[in-house]
């Protein structure tokens, strides 16, 4: 069976990161390869106070991850993660094939960091992934 690319986001419990942020983000590679999956970039994305309350919490650190996985492992790994006191929330997405290389870079290039709104283009033109190509492209292939 072959496997698919999948981004999942978590939030994490951030009191417990900042205690020790090795230990839970070690855990999220551990669950993933304990379902026999093959971990292609994880990283931190942001910390941020959370719309609303979840669990008691009221801010949670984002992480990211792509990773390598049979589809029938995900539901597997997601009872690990409902059952992880770390994990407040997550979501798995499969990730279509044409567009995980792009997506893997770009996670891998981390958080942008702008000054100002000086460095920012003036319109979508400026942007090297066009997201409205893709999503024709997706779009007539499945008509």
């Amino acid at each position: 069976m072959a496997e698919n690319v999948y981004e999942g986001m978590y939030i994490l419990d951030s009191n417990l990161y900042s205690r020790d942020p090795e230990a839970v983000s070690g855990q999220i590679s551990k669950m993933i390869e304990a379902v026999g999956g093959e971990i292609m970039v994880s990283r931190m994305w942001e910390e941020r106070r959370l719309a609303y309350q979840i669990d008691g919490h009221r801010k949670g650190t984002y992480w990211l991850t792509y990773f390598r996985a049979q589809g029938k492992e995900i539901a597997n790994l997601e009872r690990q993660c409902q059952l992880s006191d770390t994990i407040i929330r997550v979501l798995f997405l499969k990730v279509d094939p044409r567009i995980v290389d792009a997506l893997v870079a770009h996670a891998q290039a981390g958080p942008a960091k702008v000054s100002d709104d000086s460095d920012l283009p003036d319109d979508d033109d400026d942007i090297d992934i066009d997201i409205d190509e893709i999503h024709e492209e997706i779009a007539e292939e499945t008509t």
